[in-house]
Protein backbone atom coordinates (compact mmCIF):
# COMPACT_ATOMS: atom_id res chain seq x y z
CA UNK A 1 0.00 0.00 0.00
CA UNK A 2 1.09 3.79 -0.60
CA UNK A 3 -0.12 7.36 0.41
CA UNK A 4 -0.62 9.90 -2.36
CA UNK A 5 -1.87 13.04 -3.50
CA UNK A 6 -2.83 15.51 -5.99
CA UNK A 7 -2.68 19.31 -6.15
CA UNK A 8 -4.23 21.87 -8.74
CA UNK A 9 -4.90 24.84 -8.25
CA UNK A 10 -2.48 27.88 -7.98
CA UNK A 11 1.06 27.07 -7.06
CA UNK A 12 1.74 26.28 -3.94
CA UNK A 13 5.69 25.16 -2.65
CA UNK A 14 6.02 20.96 -2.67
CA UNK A 15 7.21 21.59 0.78
CA UNK A 16 3.82 22.96 1.48
CA UNK A 17 1.87 20.22 -0.25
CA UNK A 18 4.10 17.21 0.68
CA UNK A 19 6.11 18.05 4.08
CA UNK A 20 4.41 20.90 6.11
CA UNK A 21 0.86 19.95 6.65
CA UNK A 22 0.02 18.26 10.02
CA UNK A 23 -1.15 15.24 9.13
CA UNK A 24 0.30 14.89 5.01
CA UNK A 25 2.73 12.82 3.36
CA UNK A 26 5.78 13.11 5.25
CA UNK A 27 3.32 12.13 8.74
CA UNK A 28 1.87 9.29 6.66
CA UNK A 29 5.51 7.74 5.83
CA UNK A 30 5.56 6.55 9.61
CA UNK A 31 1.91 7.19 10.72
CA UNK A 32 -0.97 6.82 8.31
CA UNK A 33 -4.22 7.49 9.92
CA UNK A 34 -6.35 5.70 7.52
CA UNK A 35 -4.16 3.02 6.04
CA UNK A 36 -5.51 -0.49 6.19
CA UNK A 37 -3.13 -2.90 5.27
CA UNK A 38 0.88 -2.18 6.46
CA UNK A 39 1.72 0.20 8.87
CA UNK A 40 4.51 1.96 7.51
CA UNK A 41 5.24 3.98 3.85
CA UNK A 42 9.14 4.01 4.15
CA UNK A 43 10.29 2.13 0.79
CA UNK A 44 10.57 5.28 -1.07
CA UNK A 45 9.20 8.55 -2.60
CA UNK A 46 8.03 10.73 -5.46
CA UNK A 47 6.96 13.96 -6.42
CA UNK A 48 6.24 15.26 -10.24
CA UNK A 49 5.20 18.60 -10.86
CA UNK A 50 4.55 20.70 -14.04
CA UNK A 51 6.52 24.11 -14.63
CA UNK A 52 5.71 26.69 -17.11
CA UNK A 53 7.23 25.96 -20.01
CA UNK A 54 7.62 22.63 -20.33
CA UNK A 55 4.88 20.40 -21.62
CA UNK A 56 6.16 17.26 -19.70
CA UNK A 57 6.32 16.94 -16.02
CA UNK A 58 9.86 16.49 -13.98
CA UNK A 59 10.09 14.15 -10.67
CA UNK A 60 11.89 13.65 -8.06
CA UNK A 61 11.72 9.92 -6.51
CA UNK A 62 13.61 8.21 -4.42
CA UNK A 63 13.95 4.57 -2.65
CA UNK A 64 15.03 5.79 0.52
CA UNK A 65 12.51 6.86 3.32
CA UNK A 66 10.72 10.28 3.04
CA UNK A 67 11.70 11.40 6.58
CA UNK A 68 15.11 10.78 5.79
CA UNK A 69 15.47 13.00 2.92
CA UNK A 70 17.41 15.58 3.84
CA UNK A 71 18.38 17.23 0.26
CA UNK A 72 14.82 16.83 -0.80
CA UNK A 73 13.60 19.00 2.24
CA UNK A 74 16.26 21.28 1.68
CA UNK A 75 15.05 22.39 -1.79
CA UNK A 76 11.21 21.53 -1.50
CA UNK A 77 10.22 24.94 -0.33
CA UNK A 78 11.77 26.92 -3.05
CA UNK A 79 9.81 24.05 -5.67
CA UNK A 80 6.71 25.00 -7.04
CA UNK A 81 3.64 24.33 -9.34
CA UNK A 82 -0.08 24.08 -9.82
CA UNK A 83 -0.04 20.88 -10.68
CA UNK A 84 1.63 18.09 -8.35
CA UNK A 85 1.07 14.28 -7.84
CA UNK A 86 3.29 13.37 -4.71
CA UNK A 87 3.76 9.74 -3.06
CA UNK A 88 5.16 7.92 -0.50
CA UNK A 89 5.54 3.74 -0.80
CA UNK A 90 5.13 0.74 0.94
CA UNK A 91 6.29 -1.91 -1.30
CA UNK A 92 4.42 -4.76 -1.75
CA UNK A 93 6.11 -7.96 -1.18
CA UNK A 94 8.94 -9.35 -3.70
CA UNK A 95 8.33 -6.07 -5.69
CA UNK A 96 12.26 -4.38 -6.48
CA UNK A 97 13.30 -1.85 -3.80
CA UNK A 98 15.06 0.43 -6.28
CA UNK A 99 13.95 4.36 -7.17
CA UNK A 100 12.10 3.03 -10.51
CA UNK A 101 9.28 1.44 -8.30
CA UNK A 102 8.32 4.54 -6.64
CA UNK A 103 5.63 6.51 -8.02
CA UNK A 104 4.37 9.01 -10.00
CA UNK A 105 5.15 6.93 -13.38
CA UNK A 106 4.92 8.61 -16.45
CA UNK A 107 4.19 8.54 -20.41
CA UNK A 108 5.83 11.67 -21.04
CA UNK A 109 2.11 13.76 -19.99
CA UNK A 110 0.37 12.17 -17.50
CA UNK A 111 1.64 11.22 -14.01
CA UNK A 112 0.08 8.48 -12.48
CA UNK A 113 0.15 6.67 -8.52
CA UNK A 114 -1.03 3.31 -7.25
CA UNK A 115 -1.81 2.44 -4.21
CA UNK A 116 -2.78 -0.99 -3.39
CA UNK A 117 -1.37 -4.16 -5.64
CA UNK A 118 -2.20 -6.40 -8.60
CA UNK A 119 -1.10 -9.63 -9.66
CA UNK A 120 1.30 -8.79 -12.48
CA UNK A 121 0.32 -12.29 -14.61
CA UNK A 122 -3.48 -10.37 -15.60
CA UNK A 123 -1.81 -7.38 -17.30
CA UNK A 124 -0.53 -7.57 -20.47
CA UNK A 125 3.49 -7.91 -20.99
CA UNK A 126 4.59 -4.27 -21.93
CA UNK A 127 8.32 -3.56 -22.52
CA UNK A 128 7.39 0.36 -21.70
CA UNK A 129 6.92 -0.28 -18.08
CA UNK A 130 9.62 1.79 -15.77
CA UNK A 131 10.04 -1.46 -13.15
CA UNK A 132 9.01 -4.94 -13.46
CA UNK A 133 7.03 -4.12 -10.35
CA UNK A 134 3.33 -4.58 -10.11
CA UNK A 135 2.53 -0.58 -10.29
CA UNK A 136 4.61 0.35 -13.06
CA UNK A 137 2.98 -2.57 -14.93
CA UNK A 138 -0.03 -1.29 -14.54
CA UNK A 139 0.68 2.20 -14.68
CA UNK A 140 1.93 1.82 -18.17
CA UNK A 141 -1.03 -0.30 -19.15
CA UNK A 142 -3.25 2.65 -18.38
CA UNK A 143 -1.23 5.39 -20.25
CA UNK A 144 -1.81 2.55 -23.27
CA UNK A 145 -5.40 1.98 -22.98
CA UNK A 146 -5.80 5.81 -22.38
CA UNK A 147 -6.28 7.76 -18.87
CA UNK A 148 -9.05 9.43 -19.97
CA UNK A 149 -10.27 5.83 -19.87
CA UNK A 150 -9.38 4.87 -16.41
CA UNK A 151 -12.80 3.71 -14.87
CA UNK A 152 -12.92 1.20 -17.68
CA UNK A 153 -9.66 -0.28 -17.57
CA UNK A 154 -9.78 -0.53 -13.41
CA UNK A 155 -12.99 -2.51 -13.84
CA UNK A 156 -11.72 -4.61 -16.55
CA UNK A 157 -8.14 -5.58 -14.56
CA UNK A 158 -10.37 -6.33 -11.04
CA UNK A 159 -12.28 -8.61 -13.11
CA UNK A 160 -9.30 -10.45 -14.42
CA UNK A 161 -7.96 -9.81 -10.48
CA UNK A 162 -10.64 -9.49 -7.74
CA UNK A 163 -8.39 -9.58 -5.04
CA UNK A 164 -6.60 -6.52 -6.90
CA UNK A 165 -6.77 -2.85 -4.83
CA UNK A 166 -6.57 -0.60 -7.49
CA UNK A 167 -6.45 3.22 -6.48
CA UNK A 168 -5.29 5.46 -8.77
CA UNK A 169 -4.52 8.75 -8.85
CA UNK A 170 -3.52 10.76 -12.39
CA UNK A 171 -2.58 13.79 -13.61
CA UNK A 172 -1.04 15.85 -16.40
CA UNK A 173 -1.14 19.63 -15.71
CA UNK A 174 -4.63 20.40 -16.43
CA UNK A 175 -7.20 17.74 -14.43
CA UNK A 176 -6.38 15.31 -12.16
CA UNK A 177 -8.44 11.93 -12.24
CA UNK A 178 -8.87 9.40 -9.18
CA UNK A 179 -10.26 5.97 -8.63
CA UNK A 180 -11.32 4.38 -5.74
CA UNK A 181 -11.27 0.46 -5.80
CA UNK A 182 -10.59 -0.79 -2.76
CA UNK A 183 -9.57 2.46 -0.28
CA UNK A 184 -11.47 5.73 -0.35
CA UNK A 185 -9.20 8.93 -0.73
CA UNK A 186 -10.73 12.15 0.48
CA UNK A 187 -10.77 15.75 -1.20
CA UNK A 188 -10.52 19.18 -0.72
CA UNK A 189 -11.96 22.44 -2.61
CA UNK A 190 -10.00 25.36 -1.25
CA UNK A 191 -9.89 29.14 -2.41
CA UNK A 192 -6.50 28.68 -4.85
CA UNK A 193 -7.24 25.32 -5.96
CA UNK A 194 -8.47 21.83 -5.16
CA UNK A 195 -6.33 18.62 -3.84
CA UNK A 196 -6.83 14.93 -3.97
CA UNK A 197 -5.35 12.52 -1.08
CA UNK A 198 -5.39 9.35 0.37
CA UNK A 199 -5.89 10.61 3.54
CA UNK A 200 -6.68 13.98 5.16
CA UNK A 201 -3.45 16.05 5.55
CA UNK A 202 -5.32 18.01 8.63
CA UNK A 203 -8.73 18.04 10.57
CA UNK A 204 -10.32 20.02 8.02
CA UNK A 205 -14.28 19.62 8.24
CA UNK A 206 -14.49 20.25 4.81
CA UNK A 207 -12.50 17.45 3.39
CA UNK A 208 -14.90 15.21 1.32
CA UNK A 209 -14.31 11.49 1.00
CA UNK A 210 -14.74 9.58 -1.92
CA UNK A 211 -16.54 6.38 -1.72
CA UNK A 212 -14.65 2.72 -2.61
CA UNK A 213 -15.75 2.11 -6.74
CA UNK A 214 -15.91 5.57 -8.03
CA UNK A 215 -14.00 7.89 -9.91
CA UNK A 216 -13.20 11.96 -9.61
CA UNK A 217 -12.38 14.34 -12.18
CA UNK A 218 -11.07 17.71 -11.01
CA UNK A 219 -10.39 20.48 -13.51
CA UNK A 220 -10.77 24.55 -12.78
CA UNK A 221 -14.09 24.48 -12.70
CA UNK A 222 -15.03 21.51 -10.31
CA UNK A 223 -15.11 18.42 -8.88
CA UNK A 224 -16.87 15.47 -10.19
CA UNK A 225 -17.08 12.14 -8.82
CA UNK A 226 -19.52 9.43 -10.17
CA UNK A 227 -19.86 5.60 -9.73
CA UNK A 228 -18.42 3.04 -11.49
CA UNK A 229 -20.70 0.12 -10.84
CA UNK A 230 -24.05 0.41 -10.35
Amino acid sequence: MCRHLAWLGAPRSVSSLVLENPHGLLQQSWAPRRQRRGLLNADGWGVGLYVEGRPEPVRWRSSRPLWSDASFASVAPVLASGAVLAAVRSATVGMPPDETAAAPFTDGRWLLSHNGRVDRSVLPARNDAESVCDSAILAAHVFAEGPERVGDTVRAVAALDPGAFLNLLLADGRQVLAVTWGDPLSYLVEPDGVVVASEPWDDDPRWVDVPDHHLLSATPSGVAVTALEP
